[in-house]
């Protein structure tokens, strides 16, 4: 899909009204967002980054604006943090923020802001335009280039006090954060699927390829089998911490998903990678998107909660 393509089949997603987390029919709505990253991973980056901030809002007690996409941009860089400053009866915001899906795409961005303090705000990104800049040009992958992902600079843009979402340091600190952090390992096993469904449709039946079919199939069976667990796991607690939870589970999704990403290759040789756009194009996204999974800092973070030595995880 071309970005503009995406922008019209991401409208028309986004009109679902996804369960919600910690409801009662959590599994739903991670089986949901599996589906739609089998359908296209750009498509579910965007759409699960709405449903995360549609998730926000309400959690906040806000109602999300009708008929606006949203975006999460969070990303921090040490050092570069977004500066807010006191303005008449808000707020100046100045400064840039890396990682922001969705530039042109989206309509409204919930933006983290960490100096002087960690807040949240719900930004309208058609209002003064001219205080705002859009760079795409730090991406030099073709992978996620149609999710517009790139730098948004704040050259002293207002912000009303009205646009906080809750209070000081509610985006990470609410009990959605962690269950809200479980949607992109869904992303990821709908991602993983695609390939296998690739794998499944192939004529190759030598021993050694039916082996890495096997293989990927077990995979893709078990990340199911923890979605479906963490789902039931989030209902049976919705005001729980679910932070162990949810480092489980992308820990095991992320090893299962680089295992099928190993086995691809081995079982079906370069076609797939060289000569077939599609495959080619969703192998590497799933590659990257992985990379939201923060690997040995995550597991660490992991480790010390479990021993007692908690930490805030990364």
């Amino acid at each position: 899909m071309t970005s503009s393509e995406l922008k019209s089949r991401l409208r028309e997603v986004v009109k679902e009204r996804l369960p919600s987390l910690g409801g009662g029919e959590t599994p739903k709505r991670l089986t949901r967002l599996l589906e739609i990253g089998e359908e296209d991973l750009s498509l579910a980056k965007l759409a699960e980054a709405h449903w995360d901030a549609v998730a926000i809002l309400t959690e906040s007690g806000i109602e999300p604006k009708a008929d606006a996409i949203y975006g999460v941009w969070a990303s921090e860089i040490p050092g570069r943090a977004l500066r807010l400053r006191p303005h008449g009866d808000g707020f100046l915001l100045t400064g840039s923020k890396p990682f922001c899906s969705g530039l042109g795409i989206v309509d409204r961005a919930l933006v983290t802001v960490n100096d002087p303090k960690s807040f949240l705000f719900d930004i309208d990104l058609h209002d003064q335009t001219d205080q705002l800049r859009a760079d795409l040009s730090a991406w030099q992958t073709d992978a996620f280039r149609d999710t517009n992902t790139g730098t948004i600079t704040f050259e002293a843009f207002r912000i009303s006090h009205l646009r906080r979402v809750g209070g000081e340091n509610f985006y990470l600190n609410r009990p959605g954060f962690w269950q809200g952090a479980c949607g992109p390992a869904a992303c990821w096993v709908g991602g993983a699927a695609g390939l296998v469904s690739y794998a499944k449709k192939s004529k190759r039946s030598d021993p050694h390829t039916l082996a890495h079919l096997g293989a990927m199939d077990a995979a893709l069976w078990m990340m199911k089998s923890a979605l479906a667990s963490a789902g039931a796991e989030i209902d049976a607690l919705p005001d729980g911490n679910a932070m162990v939870l949810a480092l489980r589970l992308r820990h095991v999704v992320e090893q299962a998903c680089s295992d099928i990403l190993h086995r691809l290759p081995r079982a079906y040789g370069p076609h797939p990678l060289a000569m077939d756009e599609q495959i080619a194009r969703r192998y590497h996204e799933l590659d990257l998107y992985l990379r939201q999974a923060h690997g040995e800092r995550d597991l660490e973070g992991l480790g010390r909660t479990l021993a007692g030595k908690e930490e805030t995880a990364i």
